[in-house]
């Protein structure tokens, strides 16, 4: 799936221009929408790439495309740079986009899971959408190609697990959940900040939507999750004992003692 992961050499750092973010925890100061971040360079890079979380920026280290930008500079806007091209409605695109990509990456994670042809077929008609022409692509119902493709993910979710343990939407902020068997259980939507998983099982739980911000994971299997997502696992603190899908990559701050954010 590696052209629904960020490509940011193809991109021209829309998302450090297109997107706005408050000072906080996250960021290190207030930025607009459709302004470049003090930190984005000439050339579209990062000024402080290596050294975000120290400088303040750890929400940067979270965040993830999931392709769209690069789809959207190459292929959408055909390589035109927003510095000389149609920046306004490049801004607008690129998270219409974003949400379209990280609705693919679910069907194909769904694909690779239980692949069967609704899924194809669904997977080939959003797809279809992220090449479309800009007006076409602003024109677009996300909420409605959404809730389409839930149906399939749904299905996908309940023909894969065992269980019927659901968790889903649970306000389990900071819970106690260490060396918990959690095998199968549904977590979409459940807000787990700051919550203790702790060499928990997390085999099989369907993972959609699961607010994993400051969660604690080290040692916990989520090698067989269902619809975990990089930056969920980014929000997250773990070590080099948990367990992730071959599909995604360990943080890099996962590295620092007690695997906690710096």
């Amino acid at each position: 799936m590696d052209e629904l992961k960020g490509d940011c050499a193809n991109c021209f750092g829309l998302c450090c221009v297109a997107l706005p973010f408050a000072r906080s925890a996250d960021f290190a100061a207030t930025k607009d929408a459709g302004t470049p971040c003090r930190n984005l360079l000439a050339d579209h890079r990062c000024g402080i790439h290596d050294s975000l979380r120290q400088k303040g920026y750890p929400g940067c280290t979270v965040y993830d495309c999931f392709g769209a930008g690069q789809r959207v500079s190459q292929t959408v806007f055909r390589g035109n740079d927003w510095r000389t091209g149609e920046r306004q409605k490049m801004f607008a695109v690129f998270p219409v986009v974003r949400q379209l990509h990280e609705l693919l990456w679910y069907l194909a994670e769904a694909r690779r899971l239980d692949p069967h042809q609704d899924l194809d077929d669904a997977f080939a008609e959003v797809e279809r959408h992220t090449v479309a022409e800009p007006d076409a692509i602003l024109a677009l119902d996300v909420a409605e190609i959404r809730a389409k493709v839930n149906v399939l993910l749904l299905r996908t979710s309940e023909r894969l697990r065992s269980s019927a343990k659901s968790y889903r939407g649970a306000d389990l902020i900071g819970a106690r959940l260490r060396n918990k068997n959690l095998t199968s259980a549904d977590f979409r939507g459940a807000y787990l900040i700051g919550a203790d998983l702790t060499n928990a099982d997390l085999s099989h739980a369907d993972m959609i939507g699961a607010d994993l911000r400051g969660a604690e994971l080290s040692g916990a299997d989520l090698s067989t999750c269902l619809f975990l997502t990089q930056p969920q696992v980014n929000a997250a603190r773990g070590n080099a004992r948990t367990k992730l899908p071959g599909t995604l990559t360990r943080p890099s701050h996962w590295n620092t003692p007690t695997g906690k954010r710096r």
